[in-house]
């Protein structure tokens, strides 16, 4: 079974398993999106939606956050881990919307990776969630499963991303990358994975 092959039989088992994904990050809009996606960093996302829960109670605009202080950030987010570079980095990039974007979240890669504390893969899934824009935000779980699944080599996450957008079709990237994390961690988690258990994995 060649790479093809195989992208084609893994979209129609996770069609079959998890048609309609969900964002597992609680958001309402833009903004909020992004500072929950900054805060997943090295955190999982039930603990960021426990956090957002009062944070964006608070302050859920760039304009109310700007108003808080980096240390109230902080305390607010210390559960996250990494707490006080990523406060700080939502408190700057709160003031650089207001200044750059008039308190707007911007629309391009280019714009988004310029805000701290936003890399490729934070802007990815900002473009394809918020603004669905064709993306392929890869993670732990995506990186992971493309080198268990031998869709990728699985050397850098940049390169599982190209490979995996030149195996799946554009209009499906922002889909199935949700549905690659679900399936990923109910099904081929990194410990304890049973090959001849996995739906995907006994398949390939």
């Amino acid at each position: 079974m060649n790479k093809r092959e195989k992208a084609a039989l893994i979209t129609a088992i996770l069609e079959e398993m998890f048609p309609a994904p969900a964002i597992p990050l609680v958001h309402k809009d833009p903004y909020t999106l992004l500072i929950a996606v900054l805060l997943s960093a090295q955190c999982t996302d039930a603990r960021v939606n426990q956090v957002t829960l009062h944070l964006f109670a608070l302050a859920d605009t760039p304009e109310k956050m700007a108003q808080l202080s980096v240390e109230e950030i902080e305390a607010i987010i210390r559960p996250c881990g990494l707490s006080r570079t990523k406060a700080k980095a939502i408190w700057q990039l709160s003031c650089d919307l207001i200044e750059r974007h008039e308190g707007h979240v911007p629309k391009s890669f280019k714009e988004l990776e310029e805000l701290p504390g936003v890399g490729h893969k934070t802007a990815s899934v900002v473009m394809s969630q918020a603004f669905h824009e064709p993306a392929f935000p890869v993670d732990t779980h995506i990186h992971r499963c493309a080198e268990r699944w031998g869709l990728s080599s699985g050397k850098s996450v940049e390169q599982t991303e190209a490979d995996l957008k030149r195996l799946f079709p554009k209009n499906i990237w922002n889909k199935i990358h949700l549905q690659m994390i679900y399936f990923a961690r109910k099904y081929c988690p990194a410990r304890g994975h049973r090959a001849r258990e996995c739906p995907i994995c006994q398949k390939l």
